[in-house]
Parts: structure tokens; C-alpha cells; sequence
């Protein structure tokens, strides 16, 4: 099990991110909620991991903090939840936030993320209540943003597609985006809107 990767970041292309560590260089899945603090490409960085080991591939997650991996493996542990609605989960809100819709009963938010209908979300909030813990703090994101041109922002719907969003959803959710934003800005933004859509 490979727990958690400290090394320099190479590739930033949302939701993934290459790390390397000592010359390998380590594809990992993050969340869009870790992305945003992520630092600038070549500087050190270190993420908790979650290896997924399927008959096809072997798929590494990675997460700013242990508490947001922790509440990764619990969202897995629900019935007709995967890794990749998991995470799309937690790009949509915190660790903090989805335990507070947890605890809140909010089958409306919950459902608002791509993947999970009204009968998924009343079963996360049946096999999540209790066992989330909320930190009683956002984060606040750090590192230097780095900026999407016009032809990058082709990453910007890429992510969201990755995220289980349809070609319309995205092509509609960045359509209204600045011409200047950067890519993390960009999938923060169009995220916001698909979640009020």
C-alpha cells in the first residue's frame, strides 16, 4: 500500500497530477478540493494515497490532508459508491462540508453532485451518519495558481468530464468563464454553477 507521496510536481492536468519521487514519476487522482492548494509545478509537495488495485489498472488517489483521505475510504465503503463518484464528491464540497450535509440531512446537495441521484444520497446520509468528522475549519488554498489560456481552457472541460459531467454540462458551465482565469479558478468556478444548475 502506498500511503502517502512526497516529491516534486511535475504535470498539472485536472483532476490529475503527476509527482516525482526519486525519478518515478506517480499518477494520482486528486480531488479538485486538494488541487486548488497544490503548489506551482517543480515545487515539493506531499499527498496521503489510496491505491485502488483493479483487474485492469492500479489507480493511486491522493489527498491534502488525512482527514480528507479518510473520509475517501468511507465514501467507498457505500454501496454504489466508487473511487470516481467519490471523488467527484469531494470536488464538489470539503470533507467538512459533506459532513455537515451528512449530518444535515441535505439530500438536495448531496444529489447536486454528477453520479448521485436522490436514492444515493439518502443512503450516504444512512451509512455516513456519525461516521464523518468535520475539522471545524476550510482550508484555505495555497500555492501560486498558474493560468489557462484560451487553448487550455479545453482542460478546464476535460476535468469536468472526468468528474462524470457530460460534454453539454461542461461546454455550458465554462462558457460564461473569464478569458484570463487560471485552470483551478476555472473548474472552481464552473463547479459552483453546475452544483446551483
Amino acid at each position: 500500500m502506498i500511503g502517502r507521496l512526497t516529491g516534486t510536481l511535475i504535470e498539472k492536468l485536472p483532476p490529475r497530477v503527476v509527482v516525482d519521487v526519486g525519478g518515478v514519476g506517480y499518477e494520482v487522482d486528486v480531488p479538485m478540493t486538494t488541487f486548488y492548494q497544490l503548489p506551482p509545478l517543480g515545487q515539493s509537495t506531499t499527498l496521503f494515497t489510496h491505491l485502488v488495485v483493479r483487474e485492469d489498472a492500479h489507480l493511486l488517489f491522493g489527498f491534502a490532508s488525512k482527514e480528507e483521505r479518510q473520509t475517501f475510504r468511507q465514501l467507498i465503503k457505500v454501496s454504489g459508491i466508487g473511487a470516481k463518484i467519490a471523488l467527484a464528491i469531494l470536488s464538489g464540497m470539503t470533507a467538512d462540508e459533506l459532513a455537515l450535509a451528512v449530518a444535515g440531512e441535505d439530500i438536495k446537495r448531496l444529489s447536486s453532485v454528477p453520479g448521485i441521484g436522490k436514492k444515493t444520497a439518502e443512503r450516504l446520509v444512512l451509512e455516513l451518519r456519525g461516521k464523518l468528522a468535520t475539522a471545524g475549519a476550510v482550508t484555505t488554498p495555497g500555492g501560486l495558481p498558474f493560468v489557462a489560456t484560451p487553448d487550455e481552457k479545453s482542460d478546464i472541460v476535460n476535468a469536468l468530464l472526468a468528474l462524470g459531467y457530460n460534454d453539454k454540462e461542461a461546454a455550458a458551465a465554462t462558457k460564461g468563464l473569464p478569458a484570463d482565469v487560471t485552470v483551478s479558478e476555472g473548474v472552481r468556478l464552473a463547479l459552483k454553477g453546475l452544483m446551483k444548475g
